[in-house]
């Protein structure tokens, strides 16, 4: 059977393969548009942390026997600590400058992370296996998946539904989103604002890392493989409008799944078309498709 002269295993093993490259968009661009819709910084060390947290897990199973499973729990924590001994330390100094400053201090950290982490490891791709409960295929009767490719779309969609819930249904939430707009009324209540922006910026990195996991049996794992997918992950935040969490995600699926279609109909165009619905989109809503309007 064929859809437009092309083959339907073509079609959806490409969709297929879309949809889980747009969860790990959703997943990572969810983590930016929580940093800098919370905490108002453009974090490009996002695509280091994401690196760490699939290197985590290789480092883990190779060198001291962690299954996947462990470190799926440890890596996000680990990473998590460390953004925020980052966020503690650094990135704190800069939240009342412009912009570009913490941008080029996170670019900073991400040639620091990469340099050091590439002098230890090398640039090649190292494999990971798949956990053997995730080994196999499952059959959904239009087709054949292999089975941890699913588990990733079920992990990561309900990874990205978890924090949207908590950032805009609970009072957690709303003490976020009011501690960023006015952190004195905040404070009058007796919360500690400067504690909750680290435990937020821990929490976006611990996405980060968490998306590395789940990729580390999927794509090869070294020092290099966030570097290679951050630029994308911007784009799709930018598309998105930035600081909007429910346009992350529904942009990072929806581009995700584009991109597969792309590679089947126009392969030319599958690296670029990302950009292309950017500049389409910049040029219609500057804002983004779901960003605020700015005064």
């Amino acid at each position: 059977m064929e859809i437009f002269g092309i083959p339907l295993p073509a079609l959806t093993g490409q969709l297929l393969l879309g949809l889980v490259n747009g969860c790990f968009y959703a997943m990572l661009s969810l983590g930016l548009a929580v940093i800098f819709g919370l905490l108002n910084v453009i974090n490009f060390s996002h695509g280091a942390f994401y690196m760490l947290g699939a290197l985590l897990a290789w480092v883990g199973l190779n060198n001291f026997g962690i299954d996947y499973w462990a470190m799926l729990v440890c890596a996000p924590i680990l990473v998590g600590l460390l953004g925020m001994v980052f966020e503690r330390t650094m990135l704190r100094r800069l939240y009342k400058l412009d912009h570009l400053y913490g941008l080029l201090l996170t670019f900073g950290i991400t040639l620091v992370l990469e340099g050091l982490l590439r002098s230890v490891y090398g640039v090649s791709g190292q494999p990971y296996s798949v956990p053997t409960a995730l080994q196999g295929v499952t059959d959904l009767g239009v087709m054949l998946i292999p089975t941890y490719r699913l588990w990733v779309v079920f992990a990561s969609l309900g990874v990205c539904a978890i924090t949207w819930l908590l950032i805009e249904k609970t009072k957690v939430g709303a003490f976020l989103r009011a501690g960023t707009e006015n952190p004195r009324l905040v404070e009058a209540f007796g919360v500690n604002v400067p504690l909750m922006v680290t435990l937020t910026y821990g929490f976006g990195v611990a996405m980060a890392a968490l998306a590395g996991v789940l990729a580390a049996p999927i794509v090869q794992v070294s020092p290099l493989m966030g570097s290679n997918l951050i630029i994308v992950v911007f784009a799709v935040v930018v598309i998105g409008g930035m600081g909007s969490i429910a346009g992350a995600v529904i942009t990072g699926l929806g581009l995700g799944v584009i991109e597969g279609l792309t590679r089947v109909f126009y392969p030319e165009f599958s690296s670029t078309v990302v950009f292309i619905v950017m500049a389409i989109v910049l040029m219609v809503r500057p804002n983004g498709l779901f960003g605020k309007e700015m005064a």
